[in-house]
C-alpha cells in the first residue's frame, strides 16, 4: 500500500470538525498511487477521499484544488474539493498539507475495452478545451530538465544498457520543440487507476496532483501509453484507435501537434520510466510503500522508438475531414 503517513481515528475525527460533513464513521488507506497518502473516509454526511500531500508544499496546492473545482463546475467529472467551515479547500493534518474531496462512484478498469478508451479520449479532449481558459499557472515538475537531473543521479546506480537508452532518448528530446503546441492545464497522470467507470459510464477523473500547465497532446500521449498498450509495450490497435478517434472528434490536432506526436509519445514514456527508476534505485522511506516496476515503460519507450512516425501518420489520416 502507498500510505506514507498514518492517520489514526482520533486525529481524523478532530480534523473533520473543520468541515460541515458530519462525524467520522470509518476510514481506510488506499493502495493506489505512490506519491501521496490517501484514505477513504466515511462520515455521517457522506463519502470522501482524504489526501495528505507528501511532496508538495502548501504554496503550490491551491492550483490543483482550484482546477478540480473549476473542472467539476464545468461538467467535467472530477471530484470537487470540500471547503472547510471557513471556505478553504486546503488545510493540514499530522503536519502535512491535506484536503478532503468528494468520493466519486465507480471503479477503475484494469482492462479497458475500445468503448471505454473512446470515452476517456472524448472526455480528455473536453477537459483540455475547458482547461485552456483556466486562469492559474503551474510549471511542470516532471519535465525534461527534471529527467536530465534524475539521469545524472542514475549514472551511479543504473545498468549500462539502461544508461545507454536513457542518454540517447534525452538527447533526442532535447531537439524536440513544443513552442507552437497548444497548451493549458493538463492532468499529466491520467492512468487507468485515475478514471472511474460505473456500468460502462465514465463517472470520474481523479488524482489531479500532477496537474500543471503543459502541452495538451503530451497529456494524451501519457494517457495512451497506459490505456492502449500490452504487457510488451506494443500498442493495442483497437483501443488506441478508439482513444485517438474519441479525442480528435472533440479537439482535432493542429499540424504542429501532428508533427510532434511521435516524439511526445516517447517523451511520455520516458517520463514514467525515469520516475520509476528513480523510485527503484532511490526508494523513499514510508510506513507502507509500493514501488512500481520501471520495465513496462522502458518497453513502451523502445516500442515508440521502433515505430518511428507511424503513429503520426495515423493521426494525419484520421483527423476530422474539415481540419485535414
Amino acid at each position: 500500500m502507498s500510505v506514507f503517513t498514518k492517520v489514526d481515528t482520533e486525529q481524523l475525527a478532530t480534523f473533520l470538525t473543520r468541515f460541515d460533513r458530519g462525524e467520522l464513521v470509518e476510514h481506510r488507506g488506499i493502495a493506489a498511487g505512490i506519491e501521496n497518502t490517501n484514505y477513504f473516509v466515511t462520515t455521517t454526511g457522506g463519502h470522501f477521499v482524504l489526501t495528505l500531500f507528501e511532496n508538495h508544499g502548501a504554496d503550490e496546492l491551491p492550483f490543483f484544488l482550484d482546477l478540480m473545482a473549476y473542472l467539476a463546475e464545468h461538467d467535467i467529472p472530477t471530484a470537487h474539493p470540500v471547503p472547510t467551515r471557513d471556505g478553504a479547500y486546503l488545510t493540514e493534518l499530522n503536519g502535512k498539507p491535506a484536503a478532503l474531496v468528494q468520493r466519486l462512484t465507480g471503479a477503475s478498469l484494469d482492462h479497458p475495452d475500445p468503448a471505454a478508451c473512446g470515452e476517456i479520449g472524448r472526455t480528455l479532449a473536453r477537459f483540455h478545451r475547458i482547461s485552456a481558459d483556466f486562469p492559474e499557472y503551474r510549471a511542470p515538475d516532471r519535465d525534461l530538465g527534471w529527467a536530465e537531473d534524475v539521469a545524472r543521479q542514475l549514472h551511479s546506480k543504473a545498468t549500462d544498457d539502461e544508461l545507454e537508452l536513457l542518454d540517447d532518448e534525452i538527447a533526442f528530446q532535447q531537439d524536440q520543440s513544443r513552442a507552437d503546441l497548444p497548451r493549458g492545464a493538463i492532468h499529466a497522470d491520467l492512468f487507468r487507476d485515475n478514471a472511474l467507470f460505473d456500468n460502462g459510464e465514465l463517472t470520474g477523473i481523479i488524482d489531479l496532483y500532477y496537474a500543471c500547465t503543459d502541452v495538451f497532446a503530451y497529456d494524451l500521449a501519457v494517457t495512451l501509453n497506459d490505456w492502449c498498450v500490452d504487457e510488451q509495450g506494443q500498442s493495442r490497435a483497437a483501443e488506441r484507435d478508439a482513444l485517438l478517434a474519441g479525442y480528435l472528434a472533440e479537439r482535432p490536432f493542429t499540424e504542429a501537434e501532428q508533427a510532434a506526436w511521435p516524439g511526445l509519445l516517447r517523451a511520455a514514456a520516458l517520463r514514467f520510466w525515469v520516475s520509476r527508476m528513480q523510485d527503484q534505485y532511490f526508494p523513499r522511506a514510508g510506513e507502507m510503500t509500493y514501488i512500481k516496476d520501471p520495465t513496462p515503460f522502458r518497453r513502451i519507450l523502445e516500442a515508440h522508438r521502433a515505430a518511428g512516425t507511424a503513429t503520426g501518420e495515423w493521426i494525419e489520416t484520421n483527423q476530422p475531414a474539415q481540419v485535414r
